[in-house]
């Protein structure tokens, strides 16, 4: 071979490598999009309670950023869901609350974020709850299960023509056998049902163990599914959205979950007697209404209130074990280096503070969410593992952060903000005012300190939740305050 000949090939050579290696930096990046239903601070990273037992979200949070600020926008699946995936506030969608026609009815017409994400040349895989209503239609492939929330098929709960006056009563019973061939009576904790007395649907406001497979659950169904897909092979980046049923309603989960409580019985959480006598009548409504859960009333009558706590509380561990599975996958794939992750709560959920069961409120309880980020390798120079960020931010925020770590075009019609400079400085103080809607009419706004609630009729509250982190005291007329609530009086 000649010298030029050499020189020629060498050349070559360098120009492939050099294309090669231009190719593999302008590769997009993955997302493995992680939501879980109804959680609320209950893990060890947030020391929202001190029996949380969630490892693989604490790891998560020391390999990502903790957002121990984060707010949705609205406190209820659909309202939440849609803003997530739409990028604006229910005043835009028109998805208010769960009594809303879903976010593809209302809207029809709107880029969501699995749609840039597909048009932008990514597989958008799905399963689980991520829609509130519709789901499946929002991605490229979707996988469904039939034992969401309970280890039992949908028409199994449903009660009987015979058996559906017992559900109002002190002895609600609905016969069914579990997948082993036992007898099952429901609902296991023996209460009746506040809110649906009447309809023949599953009281969903129950808990406790069941000693049957794993693999009987939804979640662990979709966590084997969404394993088996990042084991195989992706042409073109992919968009997975896993969508946790745990911890909502039932607070069903597999027996082993419970057992650690034999020994240490549940603590309940931190309440203060007459919470509620500084609050308007407004405010005294929303709290003890039955809305999206039972009554705290009922739960006190037959002595639940413990068992309730340790069944969250074992939820919370399960779904997490669900989540380690699905990390360890990762991590053990060929997508580990090349994937963005982010793990978020659609909202929150009491378990009696200010005499409260469910969402739907606008208190921290309700809208406060686990938040957490961790970028694909090398996307960020400045990135730092471990991060915290105090600052507020909000669900709002998903749509535009993914946009700007994928390098994907940014929508002008969103209503949040990138949180990508959070994540390069955890530190940095925005003043940002957060927002959250319970129903038209209702806000509740957050700033690092403050928080502001604002009823449709005009009523009002104000907490400091730095001195006053469980908002047990309504500032709203102590003369020394009267300065911030003129500031929040000024917004909308």
């Amino acid at each position: 071979m000649t010298f030029l000949s050499v020189s020629f090939f060498r050349l070559t050579l360098f120009i492939f490598f050099l294309f090669l290696g231009f190719a593999h930096a302008q590769k997009k990046s993955n997302v493995l999009f992680i939501s879980v239903d109804d959680l609320n601070d209950w893990i060890g990273c947030l020391n929202g309670h001190p029996q949380a037992l969630t490892p693989n979200m604490d790891r998560l949070a020391k390999r990502g950023v903790l957002f121990a600020n984060a707010h949705c926008a609205a406190p209820a699946c659909n309202p939440s869901r849609a803003a997530v995936f739409s990028g604006q506030m229910p005043e835009r969608t028109g998805v208010w609350s769960n009594r809303s026609e879903s976010l593809l009815k209302l809207q029809p017409d709107a880029k969501l974020l699995t749609t840039i994400f597909s048009q932008s040349g990514y597989h958008t895989l799905g399963t689980g709850k991520l829609l509130h209503k519709g789901g499946s239609a929002i991605f490229n492939e979707y996988y469904s299960v039939s034992q969401r929330w309970s280890p039992f098929p949908k028409k199994a709960v449903l009660y009987t023509k015979k058996e559906l006056p017992s559900k109002s009563t002190d002895n609600p019973r609905h016969v069914l056998k579990d997948s082993l061939g036992r007898k099952v009576v429901l609902p296991l904790n023996r209460m009746p049902s506040d809110r649906k007395p009447k309809e023949r649907d599953g009281e969903s406001f129950d808990w406790g163990g069941f000693d049957v497979p794993d693999s009987d659950f939804g979640d662990t169904q979709i966590t084997d599914w969404a394993i088996k897909k990042l084991g195989g092979n992706f042409n073109k980046p992919f968009f997975m959205g896993i969508g946790y049923y745990r911890p909502h309603i039932p607070l069903f989960a597999p027996e082993k979950y419970f057992e650690r409580f034999k020994d240490n019985p549940g603590r309940l959480p931190s309440v203060q007697e007459d919470d509620l006598k500084d609050l308007g009548v407004i405010g005294r409504k929303w709290a003890r209404e039955a809305v999206t859960a039972g009554s705290h009333e009922t739960v006190l009558k037959y002595k639940q209130w413990q068992a309730a706590v340790e069944a969250y509380l074992a939820c919370t561990t399960y779904v997490d074990y669900e989540i380690g599975r699905l990390l360890d996958a990762l991590d053990k794939s060929g997508y580990a280096g090349n994937t963005h992750i982010i793990l978020w709560s659609d909202h929150g959920w009491h378990l009696g503070e200010k005499e409260h069961w469910g969402k739907w409120t606008g208190w921290e309880r309700s809208t406060r969410v686990p938040m957490i980020i961790l970028p694909a390798k090398n996307t960020l120079k400045e990135f730092r593992s471990g991060g915290r960020c105090e600052q507020p931010v909000g669900l709002i925020d998903i749509f535009p952060t993914l946009m700007e770590l994928c390098g994907l075009k940014l929508p002008k019609d969103l209503d949040g903000q990138s949180l990508v400079p959070l994540l390069i400085d955890p530190e940095k103080d925005t003043g940002r005012v957060l927002k959250t809607t319970f129903d038209t009419g209702n806000i509740s706004l957050r700033t690092e300190r403050w928080r502001y609630l604002r009823y449709a009729d005009g009523e009002q509250e104000l907490y400091d939740l730095k001195a006053d982190p469980n908002e047990w005291l309504n500032l709203i007329n102590d003369p020394n305050h009267a300065k911030v609530k003129e500031r929040f009086n000024l917004m909308k």
